[in-house]
């Protein structure tokens, strides 16, 4: 049998453990994946005792806890706290997930927080996404028309918007794109779950006119067609949306205009 090995640089080691203050009633214990580009040391994984009875119950609330009374060098993304950005996107328990709508009673045992899988590390549990925002540029993420703007809105009928309702809500967290195995053999071609459920959303929408200019930008292999239908991308959205089914949509289109 084969036996794969990671270069040695690259191997994860055990870290430093940060013990919970004397008093704690409700410990729990968050095992988080540390990794600083400026030094010369492996990545590593650092225990950190939390007293859950004084904190708030997201993940999000443990790690901001950690950060601000426990170690400040511990770095990660977030913003609204609401589940609208995106920006703590990360993988807790095995799962790509919002560690901002992540109850930590709901993960059993240790939380094991490490970044979204197969991007490059800028630091901690923060993901370099350059490749997935320059995708994102591709499709040209906009209305795009030929005729002259109204003097007010665009019009739909509410059938008409009604077919962007699971497209729209999309929040770029990206977690669908790192679970997707294609997406990870191929970032540098196959667009990946999370851009083309953004590209099939202004292709569904009435009030745009570049409808086959979009059609001819994803006919290709790799763009579209690497996606196998694993469903990995729909089972881990944590906005409970259906890139798979938007993917099957873009290739239905591309038969019909055949």
């Amino acid at each position: 049998m084969a036996q794969l090995t990671l270069p040695a640089n690259s191997k994860v080691k055990p870290g430093k453990r940060f013990p919970a203050e004397a008093g704690a009633t409700e410990m729990r214990v968050f095992k988080i994946y540390r990794w600083d580009p400026d030094t010369a040391e492996n990545p590593r994984i650092d225990s950190y005792e939390v007293d859950l009875a004084q904190c708030g119950p997201m993940v999000l609330d443990a790690l901001i806890k950690i950060k601000n009374e426990i170690d400040a060098t511990l770095t990660f993304r977030r913003s609204c706290r609401e589940g609208v950005c995106g920006s703590c996107a990360m993988n807790i328990d095995g799962t790509n997930t919002l560690a901002c709508t992540m109850h930590t009673r709901a993960v059993k045992g240790e939380v094991r927080i490490y970044p979204l899988p197969h991007r490059p590390v800028v630091k901690d549990l923060v993901p370099d996404l350059s490749t997935a925002y320059a995708q994102l540029a591709s499709i040209e993420p906009w209305l795009k028309t030929e005729t002259a703007a109204p003097a007010r809105e665009r019009l739909q009928s509410p059938e008409e918007r009604a077919k962007l309702d699971g497209l729209w809500e999309c929040i770029l967290c990206f977690c669908c794109q790192t679970a997707c195995p294609s997406y990870w053999w191929n970032d540098d071609r196959y667009l990946g779950p999370a851009i083309l459920l953004q590209a099939y959303r202004w292709i569904a929408d009435s009030r745009d006119e570049h409808t086959g200019e979009r059609l001819d930008n994803l006919e290709d292999p790799f763009r579209l067609y690497r996606c196998h239908t694993i469903m990995n991308c729909t089972k881990t959205c944590p906005k409970s949306l259906n890139p798979a089914k938007a993917i099957a949509e873009i290739k239905k289109l591309m038969v019909v205009r055949r």
